[in-house]
């Protein structure tokens, strides 16, 4: 196959898909797409944002928003670092869409995938049941970020006039890529609800879950939340606080030049030791921090403990225009409501004192709801080859997503928020 002018030859073409003036390729690297061209459809108005703003709608159109999972740092960060590639069992194969004269008009970042680890939307039961049924699930495409269920458009497609019909192209490409692979279908996972709806249009099944949120309507400071809550959350949340830190334990706030290799070698530890306990494997490597580090660091939080003069425990969070991420987290020493304290109390007070709208910490975690993190409903979409699964996914997922909303409904009357409009004295 030829390849286009700009294209380095790292890229390898594996899919062309006439649509009009549009070009649909898959590469094997994202390093051979320019930064400038893959954040332009990423994140097109990132350069809008400005930090200390009053909190944007919580509706806020997701292509205004920076969201740094999808830009070519974090994403080109997971390659160079071998996270991704090699036997991780995540094989890239990004879908582009190019103008008749070569310009990146759309992208999805795209995996081809040997296993479902590390993607927090659970389809192992369907692979089972192809499985005894004679069929190969595996391997399957995966639009996705790895490792990171976090909401962001996954269709990314620049704006223009243009723009329906480049992302009918893009999502075109994705089942073209199927039918060439031969696989077993293309997952599109945490995406917007908008494009769950669009997808859902072109005959992709359509899957919902449920996250924790925390949602700043305009908070002056973390006293401003504790008074929108009942007396005795209130009073719960005060006393976690105080126990966190009850044994000499500092908390600071790094970011920026903060972020030196020693601080990563400390924070690499506490990521192992929690990624050990609780999925046996952790996925990113050494080096995923030190390049995000080194290109991201004004958009990355760490919130570090400290007792006896060295670290303890730390957390890491992305910073977006509108919510920060929070993902990982770890601990050398256990105190009490020490987790709670660096995940989800200091993640608010980041987004208070910064006037950002919303705070997301990960997957699972009913516990978040007493901490006023509330249930969201997050979306995904599904394209499955064969129909015979297919029909019985569908069938599935019908009664899967009226117990999601049932659940979420229940979830939601234990809010720990006050009901009437006076302040309740403690």
């Amino acid at each position: 196959m030829t390849r286009a002018e700009n294209d380095k030859p790292t890229m390898q073409d594996r899919v062309r898909h006439a649509a009009g003036e549009f070009r649909v390729v898959a590469v094997n690297t994202i390093s051979g797409v320019g930064a400038a061209a893959w954040d332009a459809c990423a994140n097109p108005l990132a350069d809008q944002h400005c930090e200390g703003a009053a909190p944007p709608a919580q509706s806020a159109d997701q292509e205004t928003v920076f969201n740094p999972f999808l830009s070519h740092n974090f994403l080109s960060a997971l390659e160079a670092s071998k996270s991704v590639g090699g036997r991780s069992g995540w094989q890239v194969q990004h879908v582009l869409v190019q103008a008749a004269d070569g310009t990146l008009v759309a992208a999805a970042p795209c995996y081809l995938k040997s296993h479902s680890q590390g993607e927090y939307v659970f389809d192992h039961g369907w692979a089972e049941a192809y499985a005894h049924a004679g069929g190969n699930y595996y391997p399957k495409l995966q639009v996705a970020i790895p490792f990171t269920p976090a909401t962001g458009r996954r269709l990314l497609v620049r704006p223009g006039p243009n723009a329906d019909e480049i992302r009918k192209t893009l999502a075109g490409g994705l089942t073209e890529l199927c039918r060439i692979d031969n696989v077993s279908g293309v997952h599109v996972t945490f995406a917007t609800e908008p494009e769950f709806r669009f997808l859902g249009e072109l005959g992709f099944l359509q899957r919902t879950d449920q996250q924790f949120h925390w949602e700043n309507p305009g908070y002056a400071s973390f006293d401003d939340f504790l008074a929108a809550l009942a007396a005795r959350k209130r009073k719960t949340i005060r006393r976690e606080r105080t126990d966190a830190l009850a044994n000499g334990v500092s908390v600071h706030w790094l970011t920026g030049s903060d972020l030196t290799e020693d601080v990563w070698d400390h924070f690499f530890a506490f990521y192992m030791e929690t990624g050990s306990r609780k999925w046996g494997r952790p996925y990113l490597t050494r080096p995923f921090f030190s390049l995000v580090g080194e290109t991201m660091r004004d958009r990355i939080l760490l919130v570090m403990a400290k007792r006896s003069g060295r670290w303890i425990a730390g957390a890491i969070n992305f910073i977006g225009s509108h919510t920060l991420f929070g993902r990982h987290w770890g601990a050398v020493e256990h105190h009490p409501f020490l987790h709670f304290e660096l995940c989800y109390y200091q993640a608010l007070d980041y987004a208070i004192a910064h006037k950002l709208s919303r705070v997301e910490a990960g997957a699972q975690g009913e516990h978040k709801i007493a901490r006023g993190y509330m249930p969201t409903t997050t979306y995904s979409a599904h394209y499955i080859a064969d129909p015979g699964l297919r029909r019985a996914i569908g069938d599935y997922l019908v009664r899967e997503r009226a117990y999601v909303a049932a659940a979420g409904a229940e979830l939601a009357a234990a809010a720990p928020y006050r009901q009437d409009a006076a302040i309740e004295t403690e």
